[in-house]
């Protein structure tokens, strides 16, 4: 992974969780504009990494949903 990319994940991971902290869903979007204001090869890694972080998230409630209607309780 390159610095670009390891920064924009981190970055994307913090900005996630204060999105959630705040009920702001339009932080995510101000903080790429921000990053796209000097840096669009960032922007889009900030960007990428949102959505395979928000994706991957997804996929595991659904995941853990599943398993709980299968247990048995």
């Amino acid at each position: 992974m390159s610095i670009v990319e390891e920064l924009a994940d981190k970055l994307a991971k913090d900005t996630i969780e204060a999105a959630e902290t705040l009920d702001d869903d339009l932080l995510i979007n101000r903080v790429a504009e921000v990053i796209g204001a000097s840096s669009p090869s960032t922007e889009e890694a900030f960007r990428t990494a949102v959505r395979v972080r928000m994706a991957e998230a997804r996929a595991r409630k659904y995941l853990a949903e599943q398993l709980a209607r299968k247990s048995p309780g």
